[in-house]
C-alpha cells in the first residue's frame, strides 16, 4: 500500500492548492477525484464556466456598448447556446492543461476514482474500472466541494427545470425564465441572462437578497435590475415546481402566486458532497447540508490530522478563499508554519453588473457603534466611466472618524471585482483616508473613483472636525 504525507480528496481550488503546497514543501502528495479530468466544480462547473458565460454574453450581445449606442445594439443578432458553448469548451481545455502540468512539474500524484475513509489513516479508492486502490495517509485535506440542493419533489429534466450545473447544457436559450433563490448563484445567473434578453423573475423567501453586502450597494444593484425589467419577489418561496402540458414551467409561491416561464432554474442553495465518504469510519459527521466543521485558523477537523477547507465548510465558499484555506491547511498539516487566515478578503459577485465588498458594512458599523463618515464616486462622474459610456456604477469607501482608518470599500458597477484591490490592499495595510487624497490615480481610470470618494468623505470630516473645535 502506497503512503503519503498528505492524501487530498477533491482537485477544485482548495485541493490543487493544498497538493502543491506540500510538495513545495518536499513532501509526497496524492491528489483523489472523482471526475474524469481536474479541476472539481469549480472548473467544470462552477466559477469558471459561469464567468467564462457571463464574458461570452457581455461580448457577443454589446452589452458594454450599450450606454453609447442603445438598448438595442447587438454584436451578434442571434446568439444560440451552442455560442455559448464554444468559448466555455475552449477556456476549460487551457485551465485543465494547466491544473495537469502544475502537478505534474511539482510531482503531485493523481488517481481517479471514488474516495472513502476505511479508517482514520487508510482511504479506499474505487476506479472507473472496478479497480480498488489503497492508500496510506499521515494527513488528509477533505476538499470535496459541494453540489446543488435537489429537493425529490422538483422535476428536474436539464432542460425545463434545472439546476446550475445542468443550466451549462442547455440547448435553447429560454425566451423566459424563474430563478429560485436570490443567493450568489441564482443571482449571477439571473442577471446573465436578463443580459440575454431573457425575461428573468427572480423567487427568494427571504426579504432581500445577499445580505452580506453594504445596503446602499445592494439597492442600487436591485434598482439596475429592475430597471432593466428583471422582477424581483421577495417574502414567497417557491412551495411547488412542475411542468405544465404546454411544456412550460409552473412556480406556485407560498403566498398563492402561481408564475410560468420557459424554464426554472432552482438555485435555492448547495450541500458538501461528503456523503460518500465513510466519515462514520473517522469519527466525523457532516451538517444537514453536508458540510464539516473546522477550526478557522488552522482547518483541522475534531480528528487531529484530518483537515478540511473550500466549500464543503461552508462561507465564504469563495475559490479564492478556498485556495488559501488549502495553503494553509496543508502547512499545517504536514507541520510547517502558517499564518492565519487574513482578516478582511474581497468577495466578488460576478453578475451583471459585478459587485464586490471588502471590510464592514455600513450596517456592521453602525452596530458597533463606531463614529464613520462615507465617500462616495459614481462611475459616470469619471472620464473613463464616460468614454466607455457607463451610466450607472458607483464605489463607496467608509472611514473611521476618529482614526481616518479605511473600514470597508463596497462597489458595484463595470470592474468591481478587480477595482475592489486597491481597497483591500489599504485596509489591510490600515490605511486611511488621507492616502486616497494626496495620491495620483492614472487618469482616465475609473481607480479615479477612489480618488473621488476619498475627497468626498475627506471634505465632509473636515466640517465635522471643525464643527467640533467650534
Amino acid at each position: 500500500m502506497d503512503s503519503y504525507d498528505l492524501v487530498v480528496i477533491g482537485s477544485g481550488p482548495a485541493g490543487r492548492r493544498a497538493a502543491v503546497q506540500a510538495a513545495k514543501l518536499g513532501k509526497t502528495a496524492l491528489v483523489i477525484d472523482k471526475g474524469t479530468q481536474v479541476g472539481g466544480v469549480s472548473v467544470h462547473t462552477g466559477t469558471i464556466p459561469s464567468k467564462t458565460l457571463r464574458e461570452t454574453v457581455l461580448n457577443l450581445t454589446g452589452w458594454r456598448e450599450r450606454g453609447f449606442y442603445g438598448r438595442s445594439y447587438r454584436v451578434k443578432h442571434k446568439i444560440t447556446a451552442d455560442d455559448l458553448r464554444a468559448r466555455l469548451i475552449k477556456t476549460l481545455d487551457y485551465e485543465i492543461d494547466v491544473l495537469e502540468w502544475q502537478f505534474e512539474r511539482n510531482r503531485v500524484d493523481q488517481v481517479r476514482g471514488f474516495a472513502h475513509f476505511v479508517d482514520p489513516h487508510t482511504i479506499e479508492i474505487e476506479k472507473d474500472s472496478g479497480e480498488i486502490q489503497r492508500v496510506h495517509a499521515e494527513a488528509v485535506l477533505v476538499a470535496v466541494g459541494t453540489r446543488p440542493y435537489r429537493p425529490p419533489d422538483v422535476p428536474f429534466d436539464g432542460q425545463t427545470v434545472m439546476d446550475s450545473d445542468e443550466l451549462l447544457n442547455i440547448k435553447e436559450i429560454p425566451r423566459s425564465m424563474i430563478v429560485v433563490g436570490a443567493g450568489v448563484i441564482g443571482i449571477e445567473y439571473a442577471t446573465i441572462f436578463s443580459a440575454l434578453d431573457t425575461q428573468v423573475i427572480v423567487v427568494e423567501p427571504r426579504d432581500s437578497m445577499l445580505d452580506f453586502i453594504d445596503r446602499e450597494i445592494r439597492d442600487n444593484f436591485a434598482a439596475q435590475l429592475r430597471d432593466r425589467n428583471v422582477k424581483l419577489l421577495f417574502g414567497a418561496g417557491a412551495d411547488k415546481v412542475e411542468k405544465a402540458s404546454n411544456g412550460k414551467a409552473r412556480v406556485t409561491l407560498s403566498n398563492g402566486r402561481v408564475l410560468m416561464a420557459e424554464s426554472v432554474l432552482f438555485a435555492a442553495g448547495r450541500q458538501g458532497a461528503t456523503d460518500t465518504l465513510n466519515l462514520e469510519a473517522v469519527g466525523l459527521k457532516a451538517d444537514h447540508r453536508g458540510r464539516l466543521k473546522v477550526d478557522p485558523i488552522t482547518f483541522q477537523t475534531e480528528v487531529p490530522h484530518i483537515y478540511s477547507a473550500g466549500d464543503v465548510i461552508g462561507f465564504p465558499a469563495l475559490a479564492s478563499t478556498s485556495m488559501e484555506q488549502g495553503r494553509i491547511a496543508a502547512r499545517h498539516a504536514v507541520g510547517a508554519e502558517a499564518q492565519e487566515p487574513p482578516q478582511f478578503f474581497p468577495y466578488g459577485i460576478y453578475a451583471v453588473p459585478e459587485m464586490s465588498t471588502c471590510g464592514m458594512t455600513e450596517e456592521e458599523i453602525q452596530e458597533r457603534g463606531i463614529p464613520y463618515e462615507c465617500g462616495v464616486a459614481f462611475f459616470r462622474e469619471t472620464s473613463r466611466g464616460h468614454i466607455m459610456g457607463l451610466q450607472n456604477g458607483l464605489l463607496k469607501m467608509i472611514f473611521s472618524l476618529k482614526t481616518h482608518r479605511l473600514l470597508g470599500i463596497h462597489i458595484v458597477g463595470e470592474g468591481a471585482t478587480e477595482l475592489i484591490h486597491i481597497g483591500q490592499a489599504v485596509l489591510n495595510l490600515k490605511g486611511t483616508v488621507e492616502y486616497f487624497v494626496e495620491n495620483t490615480f492614472n487618469y482616465p481610470t475609473l481607480a479615479e473613483a477612489y480618488k473621488i470618494a476619498g475627497l468626498d468623505a475627506s471634505n465632509r470630516m473636515a466640517m465635522l472636525e471643525s464643527a467640533a473645535d467650534d
